[in-house]
């Protein structure tokens, strides 16, 4: 299979696609991959560009080296002082953090293409909570998460408070909030805060299992598969039901469909084109 370099414009993003996979590796290892401003702004764009290329079937989030995302860059913000406003009024500075965050972790959790976060180490404050916008999650046994924002005297952002209630519910939401705790591999998969757990050599090849497997699939039905399954998360079950008939015989037209019916009576696996 042929690998794609694409060009992110900043050295603290990578980009590659390969079979339908396209692979965003935050890429800041001597900082544990905080985020920085080009990081963020090239991590725009690219989610910008895959939500409409066809060539792009799923999306691998990951970091450099031994972490994922410490989250925000706190060494930074004690360099400069203040950690949220700068040379930007107060609402300046709202404006900007709503857009920058419907445009990461916004985008990961409402694209309709499968997204999959993989860990190699700790995900922290925001990176925990891009790592909890993906539909799903594989960790190396190494790995944590932990909310951090206390720590550092944040409420938090990224949308780690909608994301983490959705999947362990308010109770252990607020505790792991509040407290900071580290949540170790095992404990986050009995949590379900991660889908797989492996050992760190493995993750690589779990990943790209996942995601091949992924980008093989029925992306028509992805696609509305993803927006059943989000509107589920806050929906009434009227609103559930009637989207899910939408969407049922939209899919029931398309050849991919047609070709797993066909598959399933010549007892092979299917052959999916997206249409």
């Amino acid at each position: 299979m042929t690998i794609t370099t694409l060009d992110t414009g900043t050295p603290d993003l990578l980009a590659t696609l390969e079979a339908g996979v396209l692979t965003l590796t935050l890429n800041r290892p001597e900082a544990r991959n905080a985020m920085s401003r080009a990081m963020n702004q090239a991590l725009q764009q690219q989610l910008a560009k895959a939500e409409f290329d066809p060539a792009v079937k799923c999306i691998v989030l990951t970091g450099a080296g031994k972490g994922f995302c410490a989250g925000g860059d706190v060494k930074g913000m004690a360099a400069a002082g203040d950690g949220t406003v700068g040379a930007l009024t107060i609402d300046e500075a709202i404006h900007l953090q709503r857009s920058n965050q419907r445009a990461t972790a916004g985008k990961l959790f409402k694209m309709p293409k499968p997204t999959l976060a993989a860990l190699p180490g700790p995900a922290a404050g925001a990176g925990l909570s891009l790592a909890l916008a993906c539909d799903m999650r594989v960790m190396a046994s190494s790995a944590i998460m932990t909310t951090a924002f206390a720590r550092v005297g944040f409420a938090g952002d990224y949308g780690g408070t909608y994301f983490l209630t959705q999947l362990v519910g308010s109770a252990k939401a607020r505790e792991l909030y509040f407290l900071s705790e580290r949540v170790g591999a095992e404990e986050a998969l009995r949590l379900g805060l991660t889908n797989w757990v492996c050992a760190p050599e493995d993750l690589l090849a779990k990943t790209r299992e996942i995601a091949l497997r992924l980008a093989n699939g029925p992306t028509v039905a992805y696609r509305y598969m993803k927006e059943n399954l989000n509107r589920a998360m806050a929906g009434e079950v009227d609103d559930c039901l009637d989207l899910e008939a939408t969407h049922h015989i939209h899919c029931g037209q398309t050849e991919d469909h047609r070709e797993a019916a066909q598959a399933f009576v010549e007892k092979r696996e299917p052959v999916f084109k997206g249409r």
